[in-house]
């Protein structure tokens, strides 16, 4: 139960007092990121993980203006690749057959399976799969967060090329998809601190088929 605890603990925080968050804990995080799961393993994603303060007041006007994007200890940007290559699949591929020391042959079919199909699509419906995929471990950052009893503040509301410019990531090969602040709230100025969460009922949510 403790992770539901947890889990009924958090919200999004709407405004963030500055204090910074222990680097075991920021740690603690990121391996949860890493250790997310992805379609075929390929991880098609980056996360930039930003402290510098000059880097946040550049991203806060075009992230609507949010208290949070520079009043956080650390702004997570997770950015997915704007396209899949032969050359990621690739290094994927080699990367699992170092790690586990063999090669496969089915897994070295299900390699040219993927190399016959991603690369021939086209980039927007790669850059949607790639955030997809992004979006797992941004959930997954979230409830690892709420583990470690740190707040953050799930993002969308903020212009993805205007923080791609900012951050350089068009010459990677990535494009911004989802940020997370993570920090502390600031009980006195977030108005959303003590209202009660608010979920539909589990008869409207979850269908059970026996």
């Amino acid at each position: 139960m403790e992770l539901l605890d947890k889990l009924n603990w958090r919200y999004a925080a709407k405004a963030m007092n500055g204090e910074k968050v222990p680097q075991e804990k920021v740690d603690a995080i990121i391996e949860a990121i890493s250790l997310a799961p992805t379609s075929s393993g390929l991880q098609p994603f980056e996360v930039l993980v930003i402290t510098n303060q000059e880097l946040k007041e550049k991203i806060r006007p075009v992230s609507w203006n949010q208290s949070v994007v520079t009043d956080c200890s650390h702004l997570f940007v997770f950015a997915a690749w704007d396209t899949y290559t032969a050359d990621r699949i690739n290094k994927m591929f080699d990367l699992t057959n170092t790690v586990r020391g063999f090669k496969n042959e089915g897994w070295e079919n299900y390699r040219q399976v993927l190399l016959d199909s991603y690369p021939q699509r086209s980039a927007e419906e790669n850059f949607n799969h790639a955030a997809k995929q992004a979006y797992i471990a941004f959930s997954q950052a979230i409830a690892a967060a709420a583990f470690e009893g740190v707040d953050c503040t799930p993002l969308e509301g903020f212009d993805p090329t205007a923080v791609d410019k900012i951050l350089g990531l068009e010459e990677k090969g990535l494009k911004s998809c989802v940020m997370l602040p993570i920090g502390y709230r600031d009980i006195e100025n977030d108005w959303l601190v003590n209202l009660p969460k608010v979920r539909k009922p589990k008869e409207d949510l979850i269908t059970v088929l026996a």
